[in-house]
């Protein structure tokens, strides 16, 4: 649908601006957009927040299909790679009607690229170099089309070093390498439209923990010991079917996720494979100009396994089976209301095997649970005037407790954590009212949400230690509640067409129902920016200087086992153009990120508790050169 005709607001950032965002870490390019931000361990590892939720409260889409590897916790990255993306869909808020579990705080969907324009073989090729990491990113890319057929690839490399703080100390072991493939294949015509995706990736992230900061002597980029060993393969089939005025989407995926912890020893520490199927059928009924109804199944089928008999066995063995159907419908009322909502129903069930031997401090007993779950959303959207939009929302999202949350037992990062098997499934309950203004030369968006939050899941620091005198972690549950909003307004004056001037504020609360703050909340955020664009200056077309002004406030609110954050400001400078070279348009770009250096730590940098700072100054190149082949 149309933006205009969603009772939720999509916000929508493309490939170009994550491109010129200029930053190592692609998480942080996400948070151009008011209401996201991200908890970071340095540029490698990085997890999306989404209006205060993040880990398995939001939800992480590759093409509409749902990333599964071992996203459970803070110490573990994105998992997807941007370079095939064309844009990123943020839904903000409880999304369970159309995605099921895990998507309470709002979902997070990248979009494939677009096949190349019929009977054509275009690509492209993209280079970054990044000043703080001494990194370089190179992607390259073909697609071809002919006839109703079309495929092509995307292979890209990374490589960064590890970072330096503001100030210039470099922060121990806090490389990263990654490499990917992507290729994809399909068929459209007059029956429908095929396409076979598969995505390969692999990633090797340096962890900066305190047995790691002593065998770190230099400043380097290769992975030698105490990283992640990381590997994703994806491969999915998205199929559409015409059958006379019904449309019938039928779509598969099916994943693989390696993961290995290496340390010092001669194999790896932790290593687990998690395998997930997924299918999702969605028929959309005959509508006409006032009415679109959809019905439609989704499901998920998951085992777990610990390989190698490694020292160190996290989580046990299990399988994990979830099923569901949804429907929604959208009907067109006089006056230019739209009313849009739906249902959905869930059965969650989670079985794991005994780990360990009986007896033995170490044994786990096995755990099955099964879980049911009823949610749905309805929404209005009233245009009064052409140019003015109001939004409400009333929705229900669910998430049930991971197997980490579960079952967990033994070192997980700096902690060593402690599972709940008695844990209930998470319900919120949002409701969300929104406005927006668009006119020739003022545009302005404002936004407020309250998220009620039953069997909230947090993990906490306890009194116990282990025999090694490691802090013990236990999982828990409290009713709780999130609130806040978003505003921002672009203005570029009718005389000087040219410049643009765009503020935005973006603010939440968590509290626990006993009045505690909730862990990972991010402090109040402005972002002010001033940007000036031409169709052309000389031989250069569509140059663009951005400079921008970040301003966190400080966080005085944190949970009980954090500390407060002071605020801090940041200034960033993006100058790009398009060059047209042999009829092509070479986009070129430099980006100073934190441009005077600030010492400065994030409120959601879980490198924190060691005192290492945020990214100093970052100076990136960008360079995308496509072409085409006759």
């Amino acid at each position: 649908s149309s933006q205009h005709e969603n009772a939720v607001k999509i916000d929508v950032l493309n490939s170009r601006d994550v491109l010129l965002a200029g930053t190592p870490n692609f998480t942080e390019s996400l948070t151009q957009i008011p209401g996201i931000d991200m908890i970071s361990k340095g540029p490698g590892v990085s997890k999306p927040v989404i209006r205060g939720l993040s880990m398995n409260d939001v939800l992480v889409l590759n093409n509409g299909v749902r990333i599964e590897n071992y996203q459970f916790s803070e110490n573990h990255p994105l998992g997807i790679d941007g370079n095939d993306v064309e844009r990123i869909e943020i839904i903000k808020g409880p999304a369970s009607l159309l995605y099921g579990s895990d998507a309470i705080g709002g979902v997070l969907n990248f979009v494939k690229e677009k096949p190349a324009p019929a009977d054509k073989i275009i690509g492209d090729y993209r280079m970054q170099l990044y000043s703080n990491t001494l990194g370089m990113i190179s992607n390259l890319g073909v697609k071809g089309s002919s006839g109703n057929f079309f495929g092509g690839f995307r292979v890209g490399h990374k490589t960064h070093a590890d970072y330096l703080q503001g100030g210039g100390d470099y922060v121990p072991n806090s490389r990263f390498n990654e490499l990917t493939f992507n290729a994809n294949t399909g068929y459209s015509g007059k029956i429908g439209t095929f396409k076979v995706f598969y995505d390969y990736f692999k990633q090797d992230l340096g962890m900066t923990v305190p047995d790691a900061v002593p065998l770190i002597n230099e400043r380097g980029r290769e992975n030698e010991n105490w990283y992640q060993d990381l590997e994703h393969q994806l491969v999915s089939s998205q199929n559409t079917l015409f059958l006379g005025k019904f449309k019938w989407d039928i779509n598969a995926a099916y994943q693989l996720a390696d993961r290995k912890l290496q340390t010092t020893l001669d194999f790896p520490f932790v290593e687990m494979n998690l395998k997930t199927f997924t299918y999702e059928s969605k028929l959309y009924f005959p509508s006409d100009i006032k009415s679109e109804y959809i019905l439609g199944v989704q499901g998920m089928y998951q085992n777990n396994r610990n390989l190698n008999n490694r020292p160190s066995q996290f989580l046990p063995n299990a399988n994990i089976n979830n099923a569901g159907i949804l429907g929604l419908i959208k009907h067109s009322f006089p006056h230019n209301f739209i009313l849009q909502g739906g249902l959905r129903f869930d059965q969650y069930q989670t079985e794991t095997f005994a780990l360990g031997e009986k007896g033995t401090d170490n044994y786990q007993a096995p755990v099955s649970k099964n879980f049911s779950n009823l949610n749905g959303s309805l929404g209005l959207t009233y245009q009064p005037i052409e140019k003015i939009i109001l939004r409400a929302n009333v929705a229900k999202g669910y998430r049930v407790p991971n197997l980490s949350e579960l079952t967990s037992n033994g070192m997980h990062g700096n902690r060593y954590e402690i599972g709940n098997d008695s844990l209930s499934p998470e319900n919120s309950y949002e409701t969300d009212i929104s406005m927006h203004y668009h006119g020739d030369f003022l545009s302005f968006d404002l936004a407020g949400f309250y998220n009620i939050i039953d069997h909230y899941i947090y993990v906490s620091p306890t009194d116990e230690t282990t025999s090694s005198g490691v802090n013990i972690y236990r999982y828990s549950q409290s009713n709780a509640a999130l609130f806040g909003g978003e505003t921002s307004i672009r203005f570029h004056p009718e005389s000087i067409q040219w410049m643009q001037l765009v503020s935005s504020f973006s603010s939440v609360i968590g509290k626990k129902e006993n009045g505690e703050y909730l862990p990972f909340i991010p402090a109040h955020k402005f972002r002010n920016e001033i940007q000036l664009k031409r169709k052309k200056l000389d031989f250069l077309h569509e140059p663009a200087l951005t400079l921008s002004a970040i301003t966190g406030l400080a966080q005085n609110h944190p949970s009980p086992f954090e500390t407060p954050t002071p605020g801090y400001t940041l200034i960033n400078l993006n100058i790009n153009a398009e060059l047209i070279i042999s009829k092509q348009h070479w986009l070129l770009g430099i980006t100073a990120t934190n441009l005077f250096d600030k010492k400065y730590i994030d409120h959601l940098s879980t490198l924190k508790p060691m005192n290492y700072s945020n990214p100093g100054r970052n100076i990136s190149l960008m360079v995308t050169i496509p072409f085409e082949i006759n």
